[in-house]
Parts: structure tokens; sequence; C-alpha cells
């Protein structure tokens, strides 16, 4: 696990493990802002930079300090928890190329955190599965390829942010992932309307107008081997949005113990119940992370499961929280009601709750059909 060296009282050196660096710049930084961010007044890129220089985005290679550097930070703040997601998947894109110039002009850039940046899969996302069309065509020319479309939502972008995302090849029906890069004038950013909540997100509707990709931008072509290869760590990364708000719904129903204990012990969801239901899923995250590049449909399965697990204990979790507190939490200052809001997003962030047991259901449809020949 990364860590980086401090002096202890006694003078002698021990590390100080990546996630409690994370841990503590969120504290320090998210938590007199976080409602702010809610709001949609503050969009937090002095912190992602900070959590950049601390090494939060360059811990790729164990997936599993990727994840507990989400979780910590989602503990304090769901929007930046997303954030961190998006910066995190990024760099896993350019870290997981086989194109050695897009590495060289990216790659140190965005996990410094030097270039903020995030993710454009929603919609090819959806494509694969059969819930939408494709919604970028590019065509080649000299030296790369010639992109137009929109794509509705991507979130932690602004003026020169990156982004990856795939086109379709319209004279071949070819797939090409590709880094954009919101510099470009033929690239336009439309703020979306407000959100029910984690309005601070950078989220922004992009326009395509010919934009010029070069070859050194291209991730992947054709793209759909590479999204095989990353899609696993692309969704087990989320399980780090989920877990660290249902850490603080816990924490929220234990803080009205001391006063409220005596009528909560009838309400049927207990503090402990989530407790044992996070540290199941916490190990569950953690054995499946050792091992993101694995190929086997098992594993597959259990990642989307997983997946989808997280999103119901969030949003049980979070409602969990506001029953607990009460009145006290209906308060537009308590962050019991926040956690509901942005508890409801980790169930409809793509994947979402209902294209994740579609894709359940689909891969058992066919490998039933593998079975029967």
């Amino acid at each position: 696990m990364t860590a980086l060296l401090r002096k202890s009282d006694e003078g002698t050196e021990e590390a100080e493990p990546l996630v409690d660096r994370i841990a503590a710049v969120a504290r320090r930084e998210l938590t007199p802002i976080a409602l702010e961010i809610d709001e949609g007044t503050i969009y937090p890129d002095q912190a992602l930079r900070h959590l950049g220089d601390i090494g939060a985005w360059s811990a790729h290679a164990d997936l599993r300090d990727t994840i507990n550097g989400i979780s910590v930070i989602g503990e304090t703040c769901g929007s930046t928890a997303f954030m961190a997601w998006c910066q995190n998947t990024l760099v896993w894109y350019i870290l997981n190329s086989d194109n050695a110039a897009l590495k060289a002009k990216y790659l140190s850039a965005t996990a410094s955190g030097r270039t903020l940046g995030g993710t454009g899969l929603s919609n090819p996302m959806k494509s694969f599965f059969g819930i939408e069309k494709l919604k970028l065509k590019g065509k080649r020319v000299d030296g790369g390829y010639v992109v137009r479309g929109a794509l509705p939502w991507v979130s932690n972008l602004g003026p020169d942010h990156l982004f990856g995302t795939i086109f379709e090849a319209e004279e071949t029906g070819e797939k090409v992932m590709f880094i954009a890069d919101c510099v470009d004038e033929n690239l336009s950013l439309t703020p979306c309307k407000p959100f029910l909540a984690m309005d601070g997100t950078g989220t922004y509707a992009v326009q395509f107008r010919d934009v010029f990709i070069p070859d050194d931008q291209v991730l992947a072509a054709p793209a759909m081997p590479f999204v095989k290869k990353i899609r696993a760590g692309f969704i087990l990364m989320q399980m780090g949005m989920g877990l660290g708000l249902i850490r603080d719904c816990v924490a929220i129903m234990d803080s009205v113990k001391p006063s409220l204990a005596h009528v909560n012990r009838f309400l049927p969801q207990q503090p402990e119940d989530f407790a044992g239901l996070l540290a199941k899923m916490e190990a569950e995250t953690m054995m499946l992370a050792a091992t993101p590049y694995e190929t086997s449909n098992d594993y597959w399965r259990a990642v989307v499961d997983l997946r989808l697990r997280a999103g119901d204990a969030a949003v049980a979790a979070a409602h969990a929280a506001m029953l607990h507190c009460g009145a006290r939490g209906y308060l537009k200052s308590h962050r019991a009601q926040r956690r509901l809001r942005e508890a409801y997003f980790v169930a409809i962030v793509t994947p979402a709750t209902k294209q994740l047991r579609k894709m359940l259901a689909d891969n058992a449809r066919e490998q039933q059909g593998d079975h029967a020949h």
C-alpha cells in the first residue's frame, strides 16, 4: 500500500498510509464546503489538485488503494467522491492504453492532478447493452479523426479539462475510444439544469462540432477489447462512493444514540446491521479489486452483482439514517438529508441499478445459450 514517511513522536520515521493522508485533506478542505459543493456554488478544483499532490490519483498499481481513497473522500462529501472516481477513471484509461504517445502526453499530468478531468462513458456503456444509441460519430482523416455529436452528461469538467469517451467510425462502424480536450474551440460545454444533489460536480452537456482528434489522443482502436480490459476497474472504483457514504450513514445513526436510542431501538434497521453489511461489502470489494484484469465470466458477474448491492445498500443506509435522526435530519443544514440525495445518485449513476440488473439477466441468458450449444 502506498505510504509517505513522517516523523513519529520518538523521532523515528514511520509510514503514513495514503488513505490517511487523503482522509486528512478531505476533512480539512471538504468538510467546510460540502454544503456549497452539493448546492453547486463551489466546484472544488483546488481540493482535487491538493489530493493529486499527495498521490490520490496515482495509486492504480493497487486498485484497492484507489478505492479506499475514494471511500474516505465519500465519508465527507459524496460529490467529491464522484469527482474522485471521474479523475481516477480518466487515469485508469490512460494507464491501460497501449498508445505510448498518449501516455507521454497525459499520464503524468492527470495522475498528479495538474490536469483534471472525467469520463464520458455513460452513453457508450448504455449503448453496449442496448439501452441507447452511440451519440458520437467520427471519420478518419490524415493524422487522426474528426468527431461530431453530443453527450448529455459528462462530469468533472471545466475549460481546461480532459475526458475519455467513444465514437463510432462512420465508414466501418468500428468503435474508437479517445481523449477529448475541453480546450478545443470546436468542443462546447453547456451547464446542465440544476440537480437534486451534487450540483458542484462540473457536469456539462458536451457538443462536438467536427473536433479533430489526433492519433496521440486515441486510447484504443478498436475500443471493445479495451473496454473489456478496463470495465471491472471502472465499476469497482465506484464502490468507493457507496462504501464511504454507508460508513458515514452508520456514523450519523451512532451520533444520535445518546439522545434517541430509547425510541430508535424500535426502528427495524440499526447501525449495527449496516456496519456488518459494510464490512462484508468492503471485504468483497478488496478481494475483487486485487485482480481487476481477470477475464472469467464468474468474476465479471461478481463485480456487477456487488455494484448492484452497493446502490441498494447506500439508499437503505441513508433512508435509515434519516429515520434515526428524525426532525433534525430534515433540516437543510443536516447532512442526513444530503446523504439520502447522494445515495440516489449511487443507485442511478451509470451503470444504474436497472442497467446492472439487465446486465446480469443478459449475461445469464448468454451463458445458458453457450451451455445449450
